[in-house]
């Protein structure tokens, strides 16, 4: 065989490889490192404040004020707290009027999540800061099940299980339900191993004592959770912590939102990198297997895609037209179909679109600091 053609199938096999590392490779390695366990001691329950912001979520208010009475009920003295940021449907009123369970903070307009989150976090009392957004909804005994894991005094943080509703809705939905439902099973594993690496929005907790610094264009969640590690404490998983979201089922909205994701994770780790690299040699592993090949997984695939044609083209032209057409129609068909297996497939063609878009918008020193929730929830 050419030498050409090896380097071809080379680069293809090490495309594929890094495309599945974070769903397949990396899990496996994880199941082979042995459990940390924690260490509890008898000690009071700390006392929390749960924080979340909102902007135009009018039509989730109802069933969000609805769960934090509930939540208020068995725990009196849970504080709750909200940022307005410029809402123009009422959201801001809706919270105010039940002034008896959560406490309204306005901001002066659109300042974004990270500058309402700084807000919130200064004006809070409880010991335990619990994060969380306007359109999630906890379960009833996640307050307590949260706070219980806070009397090993090595934890440090303490993220939530998010389950996702209306996963059948379409494919975009249930494509989102499955990634979801795996990046659930990583954290789980890297919490008994250790160190869970970031959190994301909908649950997650961090001793207030241990709350960071940081510009309102970062991520907060990501930049807020990784300070536990930063300050030598375990930032771990609560299976038994449920919280709950509806997925977005429209391809448009969850595009958007990807790219937003990724360009701010992207300054963010670029903002934290010189205390990533103060990290143990398992947690950095464990950084770049679950955040960083995944952002790139998009240029895998397009350096994989590359090497394949110019591979088929080698062999014969005739297979390289029909690999093409072929590739072409089941793509055609998935854009158009809601549901099935191709309509998954382009889906998730379209999410690690939408995170290399994001990240390569990052790279020329674009970011988002602002949000607007999707339509399609």
């Amino acid at each position: 065989m050419p030498v050409i053609d090896l380097i071809l199938l080379a680069i293809l096999a090490l495309c594929l490889i890094a495309v599945a590392w974070p769903f397949l490779c990396y899990p496996l390695i994880l199941r082979a490192l042995p459990t940390r366990p924690e260490r509890p001691v008898a000690s009071p329950a700390p006392s929390a404040s749960l924080l979340f912001c909102a902007y135009n979520e009018a039509e989730a208010m109802p069933d969000k004020l609805a769960n934090l009475a509930m939540l208020r009920r068995r725990h009196p003295d849970l504080e709750c707290l909200a940022f307005d940021d410029g809402s123009t449907d009422g959201t801001g009123d809706l919270i105010a009027a039940r002034g008896d369970h959560v406490t309204l903070l306005r901001g002066p307009g659109r300042s974004g999540k990270a500058h309402g989150m700084k807000q919130l976090a200064a004006r809070a009392r409880g010991d335990v800061l619990i994060f969380t957004d306007a359109n999630v909804l906890l379960d009833e005994q996640a307050i307590e099940r949260l706070l219980a894991r806070y009397a090993d005094p090595d934890i440090g943080g303490v993220l939530g299980s998010l389950h996702y509703v209306g996963a059948d809705e379409s494919a975009t939905a249930s494509v989102g339900s499955l990634y979801w439902r795996l990046e659930e099973r990583l954290k789980d594993e890297e919490s008994r191993t250790g160190n869970v690496l970031g959190a994301d929005g909908s649950i997650f907790s961090i001793r207030r004592s241990l709350y960071p610094v940081f510009p309102d264009s970062v991520l907060d969640d990501l930049t807020v959770s990784m300070a536990v590690l930063f300050a030598g404490k375990r930032l771990v998983k609560a299976s038994d912590v449920i919280a709950r979201e509806r997925l977005v089922t429209a391809r448009g909205d969850e595009y958007r939102r990807k790219v937003r994701i990724a360009a701010r994770a992207w300054h963010t780790h670029r903002y934290l990198r010189p205390q990533l690299r103060r990290m143990t040699g398992i947690d950095r592993f464990k950084y770049a297997s679950r955040k960083i090949v995944r952002w790139f997984g998009g240029a895998f695939i397009l350096l994989g895609a590359l090497a394949a044609a110019i591979l088929a083209w080698r062999v014969s032209p005739l297979l390289f037209g029909a690999g093409l057409a072929l590739v072409a129609f089941a793509v055609l068909i998935g854009l158009r179909a809601r549901r099935g297996p191709l309509a998954a497939l382009v889906d998730m063609l379209i999410a690690y679109a939408a995170t290399l878009q994001g990240v390569a918008k990052a790279m020329r020193g674009n970011t988002v600091t602002i949000w607007n929730p999707a339509k399609s929830r």
